[in-house]
């Protein structure tokens, strides 16, 4: 028996930002753990740079598509995207957003320069796990009242060793990424 999380997200960037690839995190952490999982996105012009719109519904849900005023958070790998698809999220939602300075937006949004982390780190790909991250870093402060991830950093990490299962290199890059937003203090 699954853990009884009822929890709608919408994941956004743009082409080659990674957001499916968070999506999949997300989703096979839910599984792992018992849950039920929907997933849908939209990438039209992914390849050339456009908007890439994943939605995630993690529990007892009918249909994959989240409704507009819906959604528990927004994962933006841009600050545009979240003028793009605010109309998502519910009162009292959360953010988590890839910028160098917190949007004045009203919702509970949370802000990380993944961009700079990431070329810190020498891993300039990996901006979207150094959000994921710190996203995760939320979460565990916060458990419990909704607003932030369902799954941990633990959860992640164990997807993560099997996505690159055989390929240590690419795992411990991966962890080092997701590690980097984890380890970023909460304010």
């Amino acid at each position: 028996m699954g853990k009884s999380i009822n929890q709608q997200i919408v994941i956004s960037g743009v082409g080659g930002q990674g957001v499916l690839f968070i999506t999949r995190l997300l989703a096979e952490a839910a599984i792992m753990n018992g849950c039920q999982v929907f997933t849908s996105e939209t990438h039209g012009m992914a390849q050339r740079g456009g908007t890439v719109l994943s939605h995630l519904k993690v529990g007892e849900f009918s249909s994959p598509l989240i409704r507009p005023f819906q959604a528990d958070g927004l994962i933006a790998l841009k600050p545009e995207n979240i003028l793009q698809h605010d109309s998502f999220l519910k009162k009292g939602a959360w953010i988590f957003v890839n910028s160098g300075k917190k949007p004045d937006i009203g919702f509970d949004a949370h802000a990380i320069d993944a961009d700079a982390l990431s070329l810190k780190a020498g891993n300039p790909k990996a901006v979207n796990l150094v959000l994921l991250g710190f996203a995760l870093k939320r979460e565990k402060v916060r458990q419990g009242k909704n607003k932030g991830l369902f799954c941990t950093f633990e959860d992640i990490k164990r997807v993560l060793a099997v996505q690159h299962k055989g390929n240590k290199e690419m795992l411990d890059a991966s962890v080092r990424a997701l590690e980097t937003g984890y380890k970023v203090s909460v304010k």
